[in-house]
């Protein structure tokens, strides 16, 4: 039998040679590949974050503010009350609680409907923001019925102030087809104590308020 001829070292040499870089080269694209993965999947990930969170922020805001005016609504007031309460409790200063319920509304509503009744409204809140301050809260509870809280006055401040309120109201152009409309405000209003909870507060407050009322018919 003839001997089989030994193969070329130097063939098997380059063969092992051409293969090896050519693992490596694989390999070191996956790792390569792997990092920029990483990165478009955590962008991914953050870019679905923010939007969760701008839809959370959303759902919190609408759950606190009325749709119609852009004011606190009810619940929105809640809360923010008892953390006024909860700063007088711990820090002292001094708050008023202003019940407002406009006058002659009910006549505007039935004459030219409510659509002009929400212009009204609207028109309201709008005046109310202009003449407190940033830390004041301005709220519509319900209907035409609004309440703010008042930061840091006495009184004789308050009873100033409701006054000056009342008057901006009544000297407001609410007008529609050319016709002023005839709408005013009562307010009512209680200096807050560290014990109120907002029931107590409203129901004095209220009272104060349909007191007003019947002075200004009179």
């Amino acid at each position: 039998m003839p001997r089989e001829k030994p193969q070329n070292k130097g063939v098997r040499r380059a063969k092992r040679e051409s293969v090896v870089p050519r693992k490596a080269g694989r390999d070191r694209a996956s790792a390569e590949q792997i990092p920029s993965a990483l990165a478009t999947e955590i962008d991914r990930l953050r870019e679905q974050l923010s939007r969760s969170e701008a839809r959370i922020e959303a759902l919190e805001k609408s759950a606190h503010e009325d749709a119609l005016t852009g004011l606190l609504n009810r619940r929105g007031f809640e809360r923010a009350f008892a953390q006024t309460v909860a700063y007088l409790k711990r820090y002292g200063g001094s708050a008023a609680l202003l019940y407002l319920d406009l006058d002659r509304f009910k006549p505007v509503n039935d004459k030219y409907g409510h659509a002009v009744g929400d212009v009204v409204l609207q028109e309201m809140a709008r005046l109310l923001l202009g003449s407190v301050r940033a830390s004041d809260l301005v709220a519509r509870l319900g209907g035409d019925e609004l309440a703010l809280v008042l930061w840091n006055l006495d009184a004789a401040q308050m009873t100033a102030k409701m006054r000056a309120l009342e008057a901006l109201v009544e000297s407001a152009s609410f007008e529609v087809q050319g016709a002023k409309l005839d709408v005013g405000v009562s307010i009512g209003g209680v200096m807050l104590s560290a014990s109120d909870t907002l029931a107590s507060a409203l129901q004095r407050a209220d009272a104060a308020m349909y007191a007003r009322k019947k002075e200004r018919r009179g």
